[in-house]
């Protein structure tokens, strides 16, 4: 690994800070740095993790809310009275002094509602995934780069602000574990099987059924779709599964770690394949190329009861339910959200340590960030570009899963070149009236 690698590619991600402009809704030009003028803000979806999402970005004002359910809105507008309530995501967004949108519906709408309100002219913090298929990130991604001097975006992947990640990255990037050619990630978590929930009726009055459907698919009112992400994401027309949840989270380590961008080659087994939901369990492999400071490197994926082989008489951590290991030729980096165990093959003499100005500098906390990044033209960790790069190569995974090959990938034009049965399911299919680029 070349550990003398230019200090603004190491950076570029990370603390770069643009002298971009913008033009907030009330006609306030800014400039530079200049953090007083509060942003308006538009909650979309306020229950669950919207609550906890409009709780973090309370203190700008919150001039419009929105939700399927009745109820949620109601206690909202409770906490934020001067907000403009609606149902239909897509006649909020029509308000004219929204300067930015913190999206928090459920999977199957967050492509939608990033794209629309980016095409208004709208900063964007959407909560992870992105979006639930290879052309939905991939037209996020292409959105956002059109407008990325201009717009400010972030996803919620919130562990990315941790210290540990920078400390993290630093130890990969540096070469403490020499060149690393290969990633191992992994989540345990298990998701249900099964199929489509039977109809109950009615559908409660509190609850519009058909905006929760959206874009996606009929299907008949169930209450267990709700109870969270792990009630939807399950079913292929409301979310992508583990891959789509955790991965999200898990998989970041990695992309950050390893500035990674789009892969050449994905493969994927997992359980039988189902037409309703996603597997129980889910193992992958992707190829990347090299860039311009490590060689190229693999990538692999474990969910469910799947889990990578790794040196348990070095690490000792069996029992682990999540987290990345980094095989470099001079030792192992094991690590997950807030800890990491390095173990090197010899001693430290082929480590340089970053110099201070090198270090990535602690996140103002991932929502402020993005914030920051609205008023000022400051670069955001989570972008929609790096972001939108991240969940494509995740949603690819699925594609690979569901045709039985691996697929050679062409990311410029979206295609599978050896697979043109993957088309299928590189993009999705929407219910009539519903355009993803509107």
């Amino acid at each position: 690994m070349n550990r003398q690698f230019n200090r603004r590619t190491f950076l570029k991600q990370s603390t770069v800070v643009g002298a971009g402009l913008t033009i907030l809704k009330s006609g306030v030009l800014k400039a530079g740095s200049s953090p007083n003028e509060k942003l308006n803000i538009a909650i979309i979806g306020v229950g669950g993790r919207g609550g906890g999402n409009m709780n973090s970005v309370k203190s700008e004002n919150i001039v419009a809310l929105c939700d399927v359910n009745e109820k949620n809105l109601a206690s909202a507008a409770k906490r934020f009275p001067k907000a403009k309530t609606y149902n239909d995501w897509r006649k909020c967004l029509e308000q004219k002094d929204i300067d930015a949108v913190v999206c928090s519906t459920t999977d199957h709408t967050h492509a939608f509602i990033n794209v629309w309100a980016m095409n208004r002219g709208m900063h964007v913090y959407c909560e992870k995934p992105l979006a639930n298929s290879v052309h939905e990130a991939h037209m996020v991604r292409r959105t956002y780069l059109k407008n990325k001097h201009k717009l400010a975006t972030q996803m919620g992947t919130q562990i990315h602000d941790y210290d540990n990640y920078r400390r993290m990255v630093e130890l990969v990037r540096h070469g403490a574990i020499g060149t690393v050619k290969e990633a191992r990630v992994w989540c345990n978590r298990k998701p249900k099987g099964g199929s489509y929930l039977p109809e109950v009726k009615p559908v409660p009055d509190h609850i519009n059924w058909d905006l929760w459907i959206g874009p996606s698919p009929y299907h008949p009112y169930n209450p267990g779709y709700f109870g969270g992400c792990l009630a939807w994401n399950r079913f292929w027309d409301f979310g992508s599964g583990q891959i789509g949840d955790m991965g999200s989270h898990m998989m970041d380590m990695a992309y950050w770690a390893l500035d990674l961008k789009l892969p050449t080659t994905c493969e994927a087994k997992g359980t039988p394949v189902s037409t309703d939901t996603c597997p129980q369990w889910l193992t992958a492999e992707w190829d990347h190329p090299a860039n311009d400071w490590r060689p190229a490197v693999k990538v692999y994926w474990y969910d469910g009861d799947k889990k990578p082989g790794m040196p348990s008489k070095v690490f000792h951590r069996d029992n682990m339910g999540k987290g990345v290991v980094f095989k470099g030729d001079k030792g192992w980096l094991l690590a997950d959200y807030d800890w990491r165990i390095l173990m090197l093959k010899g001693d430290m003499t082929h480590y340089d340590s970053p110099k201070p100005e090198d270090l990535i500098p602690s996140s103002p906390g991932h929502h402020k960030e993005w914030i920051i990044g609205c008023k000022t033209g400051k670069p955001t960790l989570c972008n929609f570009d790096y972001s939108g790069a991240l969940i494509e190569h995740n949603m690819l995974a699925l594609v690979a899963y569901r045709v039985g090959k691996k697929l050679e990938y062409d990311a410029k034009n979206m295609k599978a070149t050896n697979c043109p049965e993957a088309d299928q399911y590189i993009r999705k299919t929407y219910r009539q009236g519903w355009v993803l680029n509107g």
